[in-house]
């Protein structure tokens, strides 16, 4: 017998959750074959077989599991399924197989979330009797084994688990054994308020429905894994990273007038036009190459300088924010850069974007121009040192040798950490970016 645990898809993934099963439980498959799509914190992937053998699972669509947490089997001729084995010290079965979202705030890992789990029923039941009867068999007060995912669909269904039938795993109630019971109309009542006491008064009950009047009924919304990533980074990259921000207005009439150049010539060769994005993608990896420590990192008391020059572009896709990755952008074409850039933005865009694709970045730059904003200031992605925020290109009025001429311009806004760049470094790289986009045939090189 061959375990197959939850792989690790990318370098900051935790847990991940099996989407879909590709292949049958049951079925025999070989080295190679598809056998899940996995949602990882930054996308979406199919993972292949190592070995061959038959397929029994163990993980039901829907649910998330830890890395490493047994997510099927794979049997040899006439061999019977085996008990999962579980990275944390009680049985899987029987403990939530991935870290909540309260736990992951909370900086615990599954292991130690584990390790904590005989308090947590009574910290339950004390704060929510109801709850706690719906993880219970009636009768002889025993956990209900159930899929984190079930538990959630059922307690906000009303229906009590113990009463459910479970087609996984060894009796297990998973997500499909709740959605049946709730197509058949099996849900129970709302719990009902307790009676009430001397020390909670009647006419207090009354009061609440009016305090909840003013929002109307709250929509509670899941968030990702990909939105989860997002809101972890962020709020570590806002908690520790000191930053500081600089701006400058670059004069894009030579960069304007290029384009028009490469756009005729792209055209007689049907090569993609290289949008002004790609120009300052190009611009910052030159820049970078000359400055070091803008594409280093600050980590454990020490200046990491990174030797190749790796471009994120953010790119805006459905409910989320992915950075994919321009490798080597220092070396590349402006030609390349444009293809390679169209390439990425499609895939992050259809959901076809592989974590490699996600990772590597050095630096950083984000552009809301298009939108019609004419500055702001973007978050810094850790672990790196700088990120570019670009705003929109346009003609404004501007004074060149003492008369009021209209031009093209556009802001841009540098926020850098301050414990690796300081002060006159960045705006010396700053310059560096706008001399680039100022005078374009530098682009070529």
């Amino acid at each position: 017998m061959i375990e197959i645990s939850m792989p690790r898809l990318s370098d900051s993934m935790e847990e991940g959750t099996i989407l879909r099963w590709l292949a049958a439980d049951g079925a025999e498959v070989k080295r190679g074959d598809e056998l899940a799509e996995i949602e990882t914190d930054k996308a979406s992937m199919v993972y292949e077989a190592d070995e061959q053998g038959a397929l029994h699972i163990l993980a039901q669509e829907g649910e998330t599991l830890a890395v490493g947490a047994p997510i099927a089997q794979l049997l040899a001729a006439g061999e019977q399924p085996g008990a999962a084995s579980s990275a944390a010290p009680v049985p899987a079965a029987e403990t939530k197989s991935a870290a909540t979202p309260e736990a992951a705030a909370q900086g615990r890992t599954p292991a130690r979330q584990a390790a904590s789990a005989p308090e947590a029923p009574a910290r339950e039941a004390a704060a929510a009797p109801s709850a706690a009867s719906a993880g219970a068999n009636a009768g002889t007060g025993t956990r209900v084994k159930a899929s984190p995912l079930a538990r959630r669909l059922a307690a906000g269904a009303g229906i009590e688990l113990a009463s459910l039938a479970g087609s996984g795993p060894r009796g297990r109630v998973v997500k499909a054994d709740v959605e049946r019971a709730v197509a058949g109309g099996l849900t129970g009542a709302a719990p009902t308020p307790s009676a009430p006491t001397a020390e909670a008064p009647t006419a207090a009950a009354p009061l609440a429905p009016a305090t909840a009047a003013p929002k109307g009924e709250v929509e509670v919304v899941e968030l990702t894994r990909t939105q989860s990533l997002i809101a972890r980074r962020m709020a570590e990259a806002k908690a520790t990273i000191p930053e500081f921000t600089l701006q400058s207005e670059i004069d894009m009439e030579a960069a304007v007038a290029f384009r028009g150049q490469l756009k005729a010539l792209a055209e007689r060769q049907e090569r993609p036009v290289p949008s002004f994005n790609d120009m300052i993608v190009k611009a910052c990896a030159l820049a970078l190459r000359e400055h070091p420590r803008a594409n280093g990192s600050y980590k454990d008391g020490r200046f990491e300088l990174h030797p190749r020059v790796n471009v994120g572009v953010a790119v805006a896709a459905a409910d989320a924010l992915l950075v994919p990755v321009v490798r080597d952008a220092d070396t590349r074409s402006l030609w390349e850069i444009a293809a390679e850039s169209r390439r990425l933005a499609l895939a992050a865009r259809d959901g076809t974007i592989t974590p490699p694709e996600l990772a590597g970045g050095t630096f950083s730059v984000s552009n809301l121009g298009m939108f019609g904003i004419d500055a702001f200031t973007a978050v810094i992605n850790p672990p790196q040192a700088a990120i570019l925020a670009v705003g929109s290109l346009a003609q404004r009025a501007v004074v060149r040798d003492g008369q009021l001429v209209a031009r093209h311009t556009m802001m841009v806004t540098l926020t850098c950490d301050h414990r690796i760049l300081y002060g006159a470094d960045a705006a010396e790289f700053l310059g560096a970016i706008r001399e680039a986009l100022q005078q374009p045939l530098a682009l070529m090189g």
